[in-house]
């Protein structure tokens, strides 16, 4: 659910309380008064000063963030030329392989969301490569970044908001939280947002943990699709509803013909 900024996923806002107004910038300078006047009026967002104050101790200006947000050329290329980046007959093939190893989990979860296993599976893979890697930057310290920067400011206030509500609510650690360089946390990559509204507890341990639990993973996966319309028994493919919905996890039309056309490969 890559961040198409334009990118992926759609765009997710967090609904939170009267909007924080501390000056954004367009550089480190001020960037640690910023995130003073975060913490300070984090009881606006429905936060706990004393987690905020802990969670973000640490947390710096990222310039490396920045510079990647301002460089994103992977969603200009054609379906053929991303599809041919992206995937390959060895991810098919896992991905089928998976199916069977878990089969037992995708049918309790197509029966309970009606979203059917190759569609879990392509977008696990496309992801993530099926968990092999969900990124390594630390999510508090890239949504901050984000959030204090100028281009995309408000999106990102309520990225963060929503990430630190995950800390606030136990599901992760701040320290566990590590992600892609614009806060994807996990297997699908949610924004924090769509963790916050999406996640679910599927192995039922008392945490909705979206980095290392696959039943987790896969369950939260289904039901974000779940509520965006996912017809159960129906087709993928482009003019159906369920593709509408697909369009709904990433914007980009490559992305969406990717994981349609994956799918498809992986339940023949």
């Amino acid at each position: 659910m890559r961040i198409l900024l334009p990118t992926v996923l759609g765009i997710f806002l967090v609904a939170t309380s009267p909007a924080f107004s501390a000056r954004c910038g367009n550089g480190p300078g001020g960037f640690e008064t910023w995130k003073q006047e975060f913490i300070a009026n984090s009881s606006r967002h429905g936060l706990k000063q004393r987690v905020v104050q802990s969670a973000l101790k640490n947390v710096g200006y990222n310039k490396k963030v920045v510079r990647l947000d301002r460089n994103q050329k992977s969603f200009k290329l054609s379906f053929e030329q991303f599809y041919a980046k992206r995937v390959n007959n060895a991810m098919i093939r896992r991905g089928q392989k998976l199916e069977k190893t878990y089969a037992r989990l995708f049918r309790g979860i197509e029966k309970k969301y009606g979203v059917p296993a190759p569609i879990l599976l392509a977008i696990w893979g496309l992801e993530t490569n099926y968990g092999s890697f969900s990124g390594n930057m630390p999510v508090l310290q890239s949504l901050a970044t984000l959030a204090y920067d100028c281009r995309r400011s408000d999106f990102f206030t309520n990225e963060l908001v929503a990430a630190l509500t995950i800390v606030q609510r136990r599901d992760m650690k701040p320290e566990e939280m590590k992600g892609a360089w614009a806060g994807e946390i996990g297997q699908t990559q949610f924004l924090a947002s769509s963790y916050v509204k999406y996640a679910v507890d599927h192995d039922r341990n008392g945490r909705r943990d979206l980095i290392r639990s696959i039943p987790d993973v896969l369950a939260s996966t289904a039901n974000y699709l779940a509520k965006k319309g996912w017809r159960r028994g129906q087709g993928w493919g482009p003019g159906t509803a369920n593709y509408k919905v697909l369009q709904e996890w990433n914007r980009a039309s490559v992305y969406v013909q990717t994981i349609s056309v994956m799918a498809s490969k992986i339940s023949s």
